[in-house]
């Protein structure tokens, strides 16, 4: 009892922790959003940056940073435009009356250039810029005549340049308004965009020049603030390009704040050098830079300031929550969190498309099991029943009236039924025809209608006989499309998980050998490991071009040969001349390879033959040799052989199984004309990996294996392709070997010679009798000799040899000491 009171008690004690959780949580996300729909949403940040930029002076003097910003959140967020000017108006009067009228009055000047003309969607950013530097330039020079009633040539020049230093800044700032007013961007910010952003906040700060806090400078503080910011985010090439642009900007602002530029740009290198430690990283870059920047500068009075200013920055970026640090990365092209979520993307993306693509192939599984499931229920249909139906027929024409039907089918009724399923069965078998025996039988118990009945029966039998075929056909058909829809299912099953293979990471190996072919001799630019899978090996590199002297494969697939453990070859090669580099790609080689050898004639000797051939890699290890013949000779005949073995090829290449290929190239056939054209179908499947062959023969001629001194036959008998909806395919599998030739040959060749009563065993003893083994020889010679025998060309005529051969790379491995013999 004490132990179950125990586990009752303790749940409840940490449910007011889990809910007081939750709700803390729920409270901080609701603050946030509350806080971005105040800031960003209506305005006030707008305001807020408006009221600063309206304090930023350039020499004392100029103030081109108001009437640009104000411009461009006009253009982008028209709705929020009085804010932005309000705060403008606010930040110049701080500095100087003048400032504000200026601001204002070039502002209403800026918008009747604007409803007066309103430029085009695509040049609205050119035409705005032209506006403001019109707007400023106008208001500078009517302010400065009222004031001073003349105009020196300093003062031109001074109204031209902050006029063209508003017009330039326009342009940036445009970059920038959608970044802080609308919602939080998804994809990655672009080097103009962040360097934008960078000199709008740099603009911003300098409204704080003058404020100080305890002799501190606020500006000092919140620029450093902002490079260690980017160089934790992004590293040091951000973090010193943010040092220098707001160093920049100061130094315009105040020639006396020049020094900082140095500071602040060296501040984000070392800062940005050392993000590896986090914030303490940084921290400790920036106080190097000021302690050495600082005793070198300024001398010893102003370093302890200077000091306490970089603490300052240090304390505001030590209170910044590290997930504002991430979300800042993660638009930074670049940085580890960019790439991350770049992953992460293409990861959702990818599991996405896997996704559908399983549900297309659960699709069409169901509807496979559906079609199996409709044969399995008809196969369960009792025949008696059948038989019954057709009896049915037979009685409701003849039974129904006759007088004796009481007898025959109530006193009688088993003699009755057995002698008409006697009659069918006897009609059904001997084409209609019944003996005589049987007639006087029945005519001896049904005395009344013997005749009537039998004719009944007889008729009846034609559609009964007719129904089952189109059941059967049907039947077929639904099997066929079945095993089609398997077939799909499956490859759309393998093509979902290899969407879903990964990358692996191989930074380890891809060092190791880049390391190893370097220190042979060999520069590469670049290596990228795919798979280390024994016999799956894929490893793409980049090298420089050498003229095409077979670095590939003379040294670089020799020394990985000998790394890997197992043979490795060029798989692929693309050379970029003007680049001056290659691109290669090197697989693990296979077992076995297939060297081929063909002859063929057309009937007559003419140009068109009625058969065709085609030897293929498809992928996956697998090895075709298929010959096609088409019923008849001539172009008809070659366009019917043609077309089956393109379709073959096709969705071989699809991945889908060869028995399967075959029944759907078949259906294909049948139902596209109603023409009696029919083609043969000859084809081997010979895995690269084990040499193993599987023959599937389609109406075709056999097939002969010569091995030394043996010669054995391969044959089996279907119908031809496109004769029938569905057709049974006999496979016949065969261990092949090594320096074995695979003879195959359309019917030309095979019933070719006259006056021959066993083909089988003459062209047993011919192959028997070569003296060669070359492929290509042995086609011309078979060829040539029934054409000899025969004495003519009297049928399309052909035949492909296929060798396998043990796959022996051209060079041979080569020793690298310096790596391991395999990269783990």
């Amino acid at each position: 009892m004490e132990r179950i009171n125990r586990s009752m008690i303790e749940p409840v004690s940490d449910m007011p922790l889990h809910y007081a959780q939750e709700s803390a949580k729920k409270w901080y996300v609701s603050f946030q959003k509350k806080v971005e729909d105040v800031l960003i949403h209506q305005g006030l940040l707008l305001a807020l940056i408006g009221f600063l930029l309206g304090r930023a002076l350039i020499l004392s003097q100029l103030a081109p940073f108001a009437l640009p910003f104000f411009a461009a959140v006009y253009l982008l967020r028209k709705n929020r435009a009085p804010y932005a000017l309000i705060g403008l108006l606010a930040g110049a009067l701080t500095v100087q009356m003048v400032n504000a009228v200026i601001i204002s009055a070039s502002a209403v000047f800026f918008m009747l250039l604007y409803k007066a003309r309103e430029p085009s969607l695509t040049k609205q950013f050119r035409v705005v810029s032209f506006y403001v530097f019109l707007s400023l330039g106008i208001t500078n020079l009517t302010v400065h005549y009222l004031t001073h009633s003349k105009l020196l040539m300093y003062d031109g020049m001074m109204i031209l340049i902050e006029a063209s230093l508003a017009c330039i800044l326009t342009m940036i700032f445009i970059q920038c308004i959608p970044l802080i007013s609308f919602k939080p961007r998804t994809h990655s910010l672009k080097t103009e965009e962040i360097v934008s952003v960078i000199i709008l906040m740099a603009s911003v700060m300098t409204g704080t020049i003058g404020w100080t806090i305890y002799d501190l400078s606020i500006e000092h503080m919140i620029s450093r603030y902002l490079v260690l910011i980017f160089a934790l985010s992004a590293g040091a090439a951000i973090g010193s390009t943010v040092g220098v642009v707001t160093g920049l900007i100061f130094s315009l602002a105040s020639v006396a704040t020049l020094y900082q530029m140095s500071l602040l740009a060296f501040s984000g290198l070392l800062g940005g050098l050392l993000k590896e430690g986090k914030k303490i990283g940084v921290a400790v870059g920036l106080l190097i830079a000021t302690v050495l920047l600082g005793l070198y500068g300024e001398g010893n009075t102003s370093l302890m300031v200077t000091i306490y200013e970089s603490l300052g920055a240090i304390f505001l970026l030590l209170l910044t929550p590290t997930s504002v640090i991430d979300k800042l990365a993660k638009h930074i092209p670049g940085t580890s969190e960019y790439t991350n979520e770049q992953q992460k993307y293409m990861r959702k993306m990818r599991d996405v498309t896997a996704q559908r693509v399983a549900q297309f192939s659960n699709v069409f599984e169901a509807l496979s099991n559906s079609f199996l499931q409709i044969d399995e229920m008809e196969k369960e249909e009792d025949p008696v029943r059948e038989f019954d139906y057709f009896l049915s027929n037979v009685t409701e024409k003849t039974c129904q009236t006759c007088p004796k039907k009481e007898s025959c089918w109530a006193k009688d009724f088993q003699t009755t039924y057995e002698g008409m399923k006697g009659i069918m069965t006897e009609l059904a078998l001997n084409d209609r025809q019944l003996s005589i025996k049987t007639e006087k039988d029945w005519a001896q118990h049904c005395t009344l209608r013997s005749k009537r009945v039998i004719d009944a029966i007889s008729q009846e039998l034609s559609y009964y006989q007719a129904n089952q075929r189109l059941k059967k056909q049907v039947k077929d058909s639904r099997r066929l499309v079945a095993e089609q829809l398997r077939g799909v299912s499956e490859v759309m099953e393998d093509f979902a998980q290899e969407i879903q293979r990964e990358r692996q990471n191989h930074y380890i190996q891809e060092e190791q050998i880049l390391e190893s072919i370097s220190n042979f001799g060999v520069q590469i630019s670049n290596v990228e490991i795919y798979n280390l899978e024994k016999g799956n090996i894929d490893i793409d590199m980049t090298i420089p071009y050498y003229q095409e002297r077979g670095e590939c494969e003379k040294l670089i697939a020799p020394m990985l040969s000998d790394i890997l453990g197992e043979t490795i070859v060029v798989a692929a090669e693309d050379v970029e001349t003007k680049k001056g580099s290659c691109f290669a790609n090197f697989r693990s080689a296979k077992k076995y390879v297939i060297e081929t050898g063909i002859a063929h004639a057309a009937k007559d000797g003419g140009l068109i033959s009625g058969d065709s051939y085609t030897t293929m890699e498809i992928g996956r290890g697998k090895y075709a040799v298929a010959i096609s013949d088409g019923m008849g000779n001539g172009e008809r005949a070659h366009i019917e052989s043609m077309e089956t073995l393109q379709l073959l090829q096709k969705i071989l290449l699809l991945g889908i199984e060869e028995k399967v290929a075959i029944k759907s190239v078949n259906s294909i056939l049948s139902l596209r004309t109603t023409d009696e054209i029919f083609s043969t179908l000859d084809l081997a499947m010979i895995d690269l990996h084990d040499a193993k062959a599987r023959f599937l023969k389609i109406c075709s001629t056999p097939s002969f294996v010569k091995r030394g001194d043996k010669v054995f036959q391969i044959e089996s008998s279907n119908l031809p392709i496109g004769f029938m909806n569905d057709i049974d395919v006999d496979v016949v599998s065969e261990q092949l070997k090594a320096e074995d030739l695979l003879i195959m040959m359309s019917d030309g060749i095979f019933e070719g010679p006259m006056y021959v009563e066993n083909a089988e065993f003459w062209m047993k003893r011919k192959i028997k009798e070569l003296k060669t083994d070359d492929p290509q020889a042995v086609a011309d010679l078979i060829l040539e000799e029934v054409i000899r025998t025969r004495g003519e060309i009297g049928d399309d005529m052909t035949v492909v040899v296929a060798k396998v051969k043990h796959n022996t790379p051209r060079w041979s491995s080569i020793p690298v000491s310096s790596m391991q013999k395999k990269a783990q």
